[in-house]
Protein backbone atom coordinates (compact mmCIF):
# COMPACT_ATOMS: atom_id res chain seq x y z
CA UNK A 1 0.00 0.00 0.00
CA UNK A 2 1.30 3.47 -0.93
CA UNK A 3 0.76 5.03 2.44
CA UNK A 4 1.47 8.59 1.36
CA UNK A 5 -1.64 8.44 -0.85
CA UNK A 6 -3.90 7.64 2.10
CA UNK A 7 -4.57 10.96 3.88
CA UNK A 8 -6.29 10.30 7.19
CA UNK A 9 -8.31 12.44 9.61
CA UNK A 10 -8.33 11.43 13.28
CA UNK A 11 -11.58 12.32 15.04
CA UNK A 12 -10.45 12.07 18.65
CA UNK A 13 -7.20 12.63 20.53
CA UNK A 14 -7.49 10.27 23.48
CA UNK A 15 -5.37 7.26 24.39
CA UNK A 16 -6.26 5.02 21.45
CA UNK A 17 -6.35 7.86 18.92
CA UNK A 18 -2.93 9.07 20.05
CA UNK A 19 -1.25 5.68 19.70
CA UNK A 20 -2.99 4.83 16.43
CA UNK A 21 -2.20 8.19 14.82
CA UNK A 22 1.46 7.95 15.86
CA UNK A 23 1.71 4.39 14.54
CA UNK A 24 0.15 5.34 11.20
CA UNK A 25 2.40 8.39 10.91
CA UNK A 26 5.50 6.30 11.67
CA UNK A 27 4.57 3.97 8.81
CA UNK A 28 4.29 6.82 6.31
CA UNK A 29 0.57 7.54 6.36
CA UNK A 30 -0.35 11.21 6.12
CA UNK A 31 -2.39 12.42 9.08
CA UNK A 32 -3.87 15.62 7.72
CA UNK A 33 -6.03 16.69 10.65
CA UNK A 34 -6.83 15.90 14.28
CA UNK A 35 -10.11 16.81 15.96
CA UNK A 36 -10.76 16.97 19.69
CA UNK A 37 -13.44 18.83 21.60
CA UNK A 38 -10.48 20.38 23.47
CA UNK A 39 -8.29 22.37 21.06
CA UNK A 40 -5.15 21.90 23.15
CA UNK A 41 -5.57 18.11 23.07
CA UNK A 42 -5.99 18.25 19.29
CA UNK A 43 -2.91 20.44 18.95
CA UNK A 44 -0.84 18.18 21.19
CA UNK A 45 -1.46 15.14 18.99
CA UNK A 46 -1.37 17.12 15.74
CA UNK A 47 2.16 18.35 16.55
CA UNK A 48 3.33 14.76 16.89
CA UNK A 49 2.01 13.68 13.49
CA UNK A 50 2.44 16.80 11.37
CA UNK A 51 -1.28 17.56 11.14
CA UNK A 52 -3.56 20.54 11.58
CA UNK A 53 -5.81 20.72 14.63
CA UNK A 54 -9.41 21.69 15.19
CA UNK A 55 -12.07 21.60 17.89
CA UNK A 56 -14.90 22.19 15.40
CA UNK A 57 -16.50 19.23 13.65
CA UNK A 58 -17.74 21.56 10.93
CA UNK A 59 -14.10 22.37 10.13
CA UNK A 60 -13.11 18.79 9.28
CA UNK A 61 -11.52 18.62 5.83
CA UNK A 62 -13.87 17.17 3.21
CA UNK A 63 -11.48 15.12 1.08
CA UNK A 64 -9.50 12.67 3.25
CA UNK A 65 -9.27 9.03 2.16
CA UNK A 66 -10.20 7.77 5.61
CA UNK A 67 -11.84 9.23 8.72
CA UNK A 68 -11.04 7.34 11.92
CA UNK A 69 -13.42 8.11 14.78
CA UNK A 70 -11.91 7.26 18.16
CA UNK A 71 -14.36 8.86 20.58
CA UNK A 72 -16.18 7.60 23.64
CA UNK A 73 -19.11 5.38 22.65
CA UNK A 74 -21.73 7.86 23.85
CA UNK A 75 -20.08 10.77 22.02
CA UNK A 76 -20.02 8.81 18.75
CA UNK A 77 -23.70 7.90 19.03
CA UNK A 78 -24.82 11.38 20.07
CA UNK A 79 -22.78 13.38 17.58
CA UNK A 80 -22.66 11.06 14.58
CA UNK A 81 -24.84 13.21 12.25
CA UNK A 82 -22.69 16.25 13.04
CA UNK A 83 -19.47 14.25 12.61
CA UNK A 84 -20.27 13.05 9.08
CA UNK A 85 -22.17 16.13 7.84
CA UNK A 86 -20.90 17.20 4.42
CA UNK A 87 -18.63 14.16 4.20
CA UNK A 88 -21.22 11.44 3.69
CA UNK A 89 -19.37 9.94 0.70
CA UNK A 90 -16.07 9.53 2.56
CA UNK A 91 -14.88 6.27 4.12
CA UNK A 92 -15.63 6.23 7.86
CA UNK A 93 -14.57 3.79 10.57
CA UNK A 94 -14.87 3.71 14.32
CA UNK A 95 -12.49 1.97 16.71
CA UNK A 96 -14.94 0.71 19.34
CA UNK A 97 -15.18 -2.89 20.42
CA UNK A 98 -18.79 -2.75 21.56
CA UNK A 99 -20.47 -0.60 18.88
CA UNK A 100 -21.85 -2.43 15.80
CA UNK A 101 -20.69 -1.44 12.35
CA UNK A 102 -24.26 -0.64 11.32
CA UNK A 103 -24.23 2.54 13.41
CA UNK A 104 -22.99 4.08 10.14
CA UNK A 105 -25.73 2.56 7.97
CA UNK A 106 -27.92 5.12 6.23
CA UNK A 107 -25.66 7.97 7.27
CA UNK A 108 -22.57 7.42 5.09
CA UNK A 109 -21.97 5.50 1.88
CA UNK A 110 -18.78 3.65 2.86
CA UNK A 111 -17.97 2.53 6.34
CA UNK A 112 -16.44 -0.05 8.63
CA UNK A 113 -14.62 -0.75 11.88
CA UNK A 114 -10.92 -0.66 12.72
CA UNK A 115 -10.48 -2.17 16.20
CA UNK A 116 -6.98 -2.58 17.67
CA UNK A 117 -7.47 -4.81 20.73
CA UNK A 118 -5.06 -3.47 23.31
CA UNK A 119 -5.03 -1.34 26.44
CA UNK A 120 -3.68 2.13 25.69
CA UNK A 121 -2.23 4.76 28.03
CA UNK A 122 -0.61 7.91 26.68
CA UNK A 123 2.44 7.59 28.92
CA UNK A 124 3.27 4.04 27.81
CA UNK A 125 4.43 3.14 24.29
CA UNK A 126 3.06 0.05 22.54
CA UNK A 127 4.31 -2.00 19.60
CA UNK A 128 1.54 -2.08 17.01
CA UNK A 129 3.28 -4.95 15.20
CA UNK A 130 2.13 -7.26 18.00
CA UNK A 131 -1.40 -5.90 18.40
CA UNK A 132 -4.28 -7.84 16.80
CA UNK A 133 -6.41 -5.55 14.64
CA UNK A 134 -9.98 -6.59 13.86
CA UNK A 135 -11.62 -5.08 10.81
CA UNK A 136 -15.11 -5.06 9.33
CA UNK A 137 -16.46 -3.20 6.31
CA UNK A 138 -19.71 -2.75 4.45
CA UNK A 139 -18.20 -4.10 1.21
CA UNK A 140 -15.44 -6.42 0.00
CA UNK A 141 -13.64 -3.42 -1.49
CA UNK A 142 -13.80 -1.64 1.87
CA UNK A 143 -12.50 -4.69 3.70
CA UNK A 144 -9.52 -4.92 1.33
CA UNK A 145 -8.83 -1.23 1.90
CA UNK A 146 -8.89 -1.57 5.69
CA UNK A 147 -6.93 -4.81 5.58
CA UNK A 148 -4.21 -3.08 3.57
CA UNK A 149 -3.88 -0.31 6.15
CA UNK A 150 -4.00 -2.68 9.12
CA UNK A 151 -1.40 -4.98 7.55
CA UNK A 152 1.09 -2.11 7.37
CA UNK A 153 0.78 -1.70 11.13
CA UNK A 154 0.43 -5.29 12.36
CA UNK A 155 1.07 -8.88 11.36
CA UNK A 156 -2.11 -9.89 13.16
CA UNK A 157 -5.08 -8.69 11.12
CA UNK A 158 -8.45 -10.43 11.36
CA UNK A 159 -11.90 -9.95 9.89
CA UNK A 160 -14.57 -10.04 12.60
CA UNK A 161 -18.30 -9.43 12.59
CA UNK A 162 -19.86 -6.96 14.99
CA UNK A 163 -21.10 -9.86 17.13
CA UNK A 164 -17.63 -11.41 17.27
CA UNK A 165 -16.04 -8.06 18.09
CA UNK A 166 -18.54 -7.49 20.90
CA UNK A 167 -17.55 -10.84 22.42
CA UNK A 168 -13.87 -9.89 22.05
CA UNK A 169 -14.52 -6.67 23.92
CA UNK A 170 -16.35 -8.49 26.71
CA UNK A 171 -13.53 -11.04 27.03
CA UNK A 172 -10.99 -8.19 27.06
CA UNK A 173 -12.82 -6.54 29.96
CA UNK A 174 -12.40 -9.74 31.99
CA UNK A 175 -8.79 -10.34 30.90
CA UNK A 176 -7.56 -6.75 31.19
CA UNK A 177 -9.82 -4.34 33.07
CA UNK A 178 -10.93 -6.74 35.76
CA UNK A 179 -7.41 -8.16 36.17
CA UNK A 180 -5.99 -4.66 36.59
CA UNK A 181 -8.69 -3.92 39.17
CA UNK A 182 -7.49 -6.98 41.09
CA UNK A 183 -3.99 -5.42 41.08
CA UNK A 184 -5.48 -2.21 42.45
CA UNK A 185 -7.25 -4.10 45.24
CA UNK A 186 -4.05 -5.99 46.01
CA UNK A 187 -2.21 -2.66 46.22
CA UNK A 188 -4.79 -1.41 48.74
CA UNK A 189 -4.31 -4.52 50.90
CA UNK A 190 -0.53 -4.22 50.76
CA UNK A 191 -0.72 -0.54 51.73
CA UNK A 192 -2.79 -1.55 54.74
CA UNK A 193 -0.02 -3.84 55.95
CA UNK A 194 2.86 -1.52 55.05
CA UNK A 195 4.12 -3.49 52.03
CA UNK A 196 5.02 -2.16 48.55
CA UNK A 197 3.08 -3.27 45.49
CA UNK A 198 6.24 -4.14 43.54
CA UNK A 199 6.65 -7.34 45.60
CA UNK A 200 3.74 -8.63 43.46
CA UNK A 201 5.43 -7.97 40.11
CA UNK A 202 7.34 -11.27 39.75
CA UNK A 203 4.13 -13.15 40.55
CA UNK A 204 2.10 -11.06 38.08
CA UNK A 205 4.74 -11.48 35.38
CA UNK A 206 4.92 -15.26 35.80
CA UNK A 207 1.13 -15.55 35.77
CA UNK A 208 1.05 -13.69 32.45
CA UNK A 209 3.92 -15.73 31.00
CA UNK A 210 2.25 -19.04 31.92
CA UNK A 211 -0.79 -18.45 29.75
CA UNK A 212 1.47 -18.14 26.70
CA UNK A 213 2.11 -21.87 27.15
CA UNK A 214 -0.81 -23.22 29.18
CA UNK A 215 -4.57 -22.97 28.90
CA UNK A 216 -5.59 -20.43 31.60
CA UNK A 217 -7.82 -23.03 33.21
CA UNK A 218 -4.83 -25.38 33.47
CA UNK A 219 -2.61 -22.62 34.83
CA UNK A 220 -4.94 -21.78 37.73
CA UNK A 221 -3.49 -22.33 41.22
CA UNK A 222 -4.42 -21.25 44.74
CA UNK A 223 -6.72 -22.32 47.58
CA UNK A 224 -9.97 -21.96 45.62
CA UNK A 225 -9.00 -24.63 43.06
CA UNK A 226 -8.75 -27.29 45.78
CA UNK A 227 -11.36 -25.49 47.92
CA UNK A 228 -9.08 -25.28 50.95
CA UNK A 229 -11.57 -24.00 53.53
CA UNK A 230 -8.93 -23.39 56.24
CA UNK A 231 -6.99 -20.96 54.06
CA UNK A 232 -10.08 -19.36 52.54
CA UNK A 233 -11.78 -18.86 55.90
CA UNK A 234 -8.58 -17.29 57.23
CA UNK A 235 -8.52 -14.86 54.31
CA UNK A 236 -12.18 -14.00 54.77
CA UNK A 237 -11.50 -13.36 58.46
CA UNK A 238 -8.83 -10.84 57.48
CA UNK A 239 -11.41 -9.13 55.27
CA UNK A 240 -14.09 -8.96 57.98
CA UNK A 241 -13.83 -5.16 58.06
CA UNK A 242 -13.89 -5.01 54.23
CA UNK A 243 -17.29 -6.50 53.29
CA UNK A 244 -17.03 -5.55 49.61
CA UNK A 245 -13.64 -7.22 49.26
CA UNK A 246 -14.92 -10.20 51.21
CA UNK A 247 -17.81 -10.58 48.80
CA UNK A 248 -15.49 -10.33 45.79
CA UNK A 249 -13.15 -12.92 47.34
CA UNK A 250 -16.02 -15.31 48.02
CA UNK A 251 -17.61 -15.02 44.58
CA UNK A 252 -14.32 -15.32 42.69
CA UNK A 253 -13.29 -18.32 44.77
CA UNK A 254 -16.62 -20.03 44.03
CA UNK A 255 -16.20 -19.30 40.31
CA UNK A 256 -12.61 -20.64 40.28
CA UNK A 257 -13.63 -23.83 42.07
CA UNK A 258 -16.69 -24.36 39.86
CA UNK A 259 -14.61 -24.01 36.70
CA UNK A 260 -11.95 -26.37 38.07
CA UNK A 261 -14.58 -28.98 39.00
CA UNK A 262 -16.16 -28.74 35.56
CA UNK A 263 -12.78 -29.21 33.91
CA UNK A 264 -12.02 -32.22 36.12
CA UNK A 265 -15.39 -33.82 35.31
CA UNK A 266 -14.69 -33.54 31.57
CA UNK A 267 -11.39 -35.41 31.93
CA UNK A 268 -12.82 -38.33 33.94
Amino acid sequence: METEHTPIVMVGAGNLATHLAKALYAKGFRIVQVYSRTLEAARMLARKVGASATDELSALVPDAALYIVALKDAALADRLPEIVSGRENAFWVHTAGSIPMDIWKGKVARYGVFYPMQTFSKRREVDFATIPIFIEACSEEGERFLSGIASVLSGKVFSATSTQRKSLHLAAVFACNFSNHMYALAAELLDKYGLPFDVMLPLIDETARKVHQLDPREAQTGPAVRYDRNVMDGHLGMLADEPVLGDIYRKLSESIHSLAEGRAAKTE
